[in-house]
């Protein structure tokens, strides 16, 4: 088969190049920063509030995969299904797999779709999930990630079908500033500035940064108290970071759950229950009312700032990380590769 045309500018400049279709890799990671900036070589995208989808298209074999290489594709079977319609070539695209509230996108309603790791029959097909699409890896039978960005969006869209329920991602040039604040007052989580001239690199880089609206972060879920009055399940969430290999207690959270929440995570937290604090830095089970479990589960909260020592100021949850290692959960800081 003919290499397509518009492939031949980066196989000729050697940007691109002729290579086997690779195995899985850790996809490209943006860094927090507060430092908003414009300028006429970087690109600004909508920050989504979803799950990251890779897709891993082989002749017939389609894979949908988290960040952290876990199967998604039998929670998303329409995603991985028209897949193979996108293009009939062989390719890696990545993007983030996101759900609506009106026109903001909420990690909450996509709770809805996320049964993976207990009981992945459970699946279903609402609500509607799109997956939008900013990146490619790999097209026909050549790596791509050595040529720039814009060049890769490029070939975003002259190499791919743009139908439901895949959407390319809008960018802006210029105007960081600008966009921000117009993201901020649509409600959106905020955006991600990216170079222009960068290429595809594997984990956390300064190449693409968060500019962000409200804070939030992935948290280990550690530990719970025991409800008071006539709410059920749990009272709170004990939840905390690692750092240098050790889970560091962050705080206590008691809001943003449901009636249906606390009753089925309690049995769940229950069948990890362990006789000990999980954290290294907190251990007080104040008469009994704390419990202890196994740090195997990962929770999205939103909060208002970090206090002086290191503890979550108001949080809230939003929803179970099914998609991400709890090893990997670190406090994220501005301008840190956390």
């Amino acid at each position: 088969m003919k290499t397509k045309a518009y492939l031949r500018e980066f196989l000729q400049n050697g940007t691109a190049r002729k290579e086997k279709f690779p195995n899985f890799d850790t996809p490209m990671l943006a860094t927090l920063t507060k430092d908003y900036f414009d300028d006429p070589e970087w690109i600004y995208e909508r920050k989504l509030d979803g799950i990251r989808g890779l897709v891993y298209k082989k002749e017939k074999n389609v894979r949908l995969l988290s960040r952290n290489e876990q199967d998604l594709g039998a929670t998303f079977p329409e995603i991985r299904e028209a897949a193979s319609a996108l293009s009939e070539e062989d390719f890696i695209a990545d993007g983030e797999l996101v759900t609506f509230d009106k026109r903001v996108s909420s990690f909450s309603r996509l709770q809805d779709r996320l049964p993976i790791r207990d009981n992945p029959s459970e699946a279903v097909t609402s609500p509607k999930v799109y997956l939008y699409i900013f990146d490619l890896l790999f097209y026909h039978d050549v790596s791509v990630e050595k040529v720039p960005l814009l060049g890769r969006k490029s070939l975003l869209r002259k190499g791919f079908t743009r139908s439901d329920p895949f959407r390319l991602t809008a960018y802006r040039r210029e105007a960081g500033k600008k966009f921000l604040q117009e993201a901020c007052q649509k409600g959106w989580e905020g955006l991600i500035a990216k170079n222009e001239n960068s290429t595809y690199t594997h984990g956390r880089s300064r190449q693409w940064l968060k500019f962000k609206c409200t804070n939030g972060q992935e948290l280990v879920i550690g530990g719970f108290s025991e409800p008071r009055g006539e709410r059920i399940g749990f009272g709170a969430l004990l939840v905390g970071y690692y750092s240098h290999g050790k889970l560091q207690y962050a705080g206590k959270v008691g809001t943003g759950f449901d009636d249906e929440f606390l009753g089925k995570w309690r049995e769940k937290l229950d069948r990890i229950a362990s006789s000990k604090s999980p954290f290294e830095n907190f251990s007080n089970d104040r008469n009994g009312r704390y419990h202890w479990v196994q740090p195997k589960y990962v929770g999205e909260f939103s909060f208002m700032e970090w206090t002086d020592k290191n503890k979550l100021r108001h949080p809230s949850f939003l929803g179970i990380r099914y998609d991400k290692d709890p090893r990997e959960v670190k406090k994220e800081s501005a301008d840190e590769n956390s």
